[in-house]
């Protein structure tokens, strides 16, 4: 669903990038933005309360953001939602959806942006791989930790698996089963990652 200017509650964890967005579609509208980093609070809904009742002839955009409204917070702002001055929108963004109470969800339609994360790129191709890029790659990562060492691994095997360049037998899959386990008990991350990418080039198609 595509988010516009009119009253609602957008779901997000990208806040900063949703309201430029709303921005982007700005024609003559005026924006009064109140924004939290974490909880919005009893003292920022009598804010926006007090802006929604300052007359304008232009239509003002309410835009209330925070990771987090309480049911108090939400009440107090229940009546100006259910019966907005003239020319007044009210957008709420924020992460959960499932903290809005069902008296604002059955005021204002509620759009769920889905965010694809982007991940960075691995650093490693998996279709060309080498001695030499394997030597590469577990340099740059001497002093990654076991967290992210496992996020590596799973990228690993998923890259391995759909590149369809590896002779992945049961033994081979297990493996990587095998190099979580090893994080876990506390093997050292560049050991770990070694072994596999060794283990895994030497099952490459030739």
């Amino acid at each position: 669903m595509s988010i516009i200017l009119s009253s609602q509650v957008i779901i997000t964890s990208d806040i900063e990038g949703t309201i430029s967005k709303l921005e982007a579609l700005r024609t003559t509208e005026r924006f009064v933005k109140i924004i939290k980093e974490d909880a919005f609070l009893v003292e920022d809904a009598k804010l926006a309360i007090e802006k929604a009742y300052m007359a304008s002839e232009e239509t003002s955009i309410i835009i209330l953001a925070a990771k987090s409204f309480s049911p108090i917070v939400q009440n107090k702002l229940l009546k100006v939602i259910e019966e907005p001055p003239k020319n007044k929108e009210f957008i709420i963004i924020s992460p959960s959806k499932s903290t809005i109470l069902a008296t604002i969800k059955s005021r204002l339609p509620i759009i769920v942006l889905s965010e694809k994360k982007e991940e960075e790129p691995l650093g490693l191709d998996l279709k060309q791989l080498s001695l030499a890029t394997v030597y590469a790659f577990i340099q740059t990562h001497k002093r990654t930790d076991a967290k992210v060492m496992k996020q590596l691994v799973e990228r690993i095997s998923k890259e391995a698996i759909a590149s369809q360049n590896y002779d992945l037998d049961e033994t081979t899959l297990t493996l990587f089963s095998n190099s979580f386990q090893a994080l876990d008990v506390g093997s050292p991350p560049p050991f770990v990652l070694n072994t596999l990418l060794l283990k895994l080039l030497a099952r490459k198609k030739r």
